[in-house]
């Protein structure tokens, strides 16, 4: 089956997932939050290079090796399924010099990373 070809777009219009939900909400409880915090997200942070404020959420940068790509598909993978709100972009440069990691989603998204995840 032959795919549809589309206009060609600029950018990365498009080209990004989108949410149906625009409801934010935790899936966890607050223990699971705390414990998630100390390993998981503790361990994510410690790596962030650098950190841009987007409009509707946040920017990270990370070095490109494999092992932080692997812990960065990780960490979407077990986000996604407590924080379905989230569209989670993932980009790596071909030469492993860095890897970034985009957090957005609805209206206080960033207030949510920042506050919530400690991000």
């Amino acid at each position: 089956m032959k795919p549809n070809v589309a206009q060609k777009a600029t950018g990365d219009e498009g080209t990004t997932a989108k949410n149906s939900d625009q409801e934010i909400s935790y899936k966890l409880t607050s223990a699971e939050l705390q414990k998630r915090k100390e390993t998981v997200l503790e361990s994510v942070k410690k790596q962030i290079l650098e950190k841009k404020e987007l409009t509707n959420g946040y920017s990270f940068k990370f070095a490109g090796t494999d092992a932080v790509i692997d812990e960065l598909t990780e960490f979407v993978k077990s986000e996604s399924s407590s924080c379905n709100f989230f569209v989670f972009t993932l980009s790596f440069s071909g030469d492993g010099t860095e890897a970034w990691l985009s957090l957005t989603g609805p209206e206080r998204a960033n207030e949510m990373i920042s506050d919530e995840l400690g991000l």
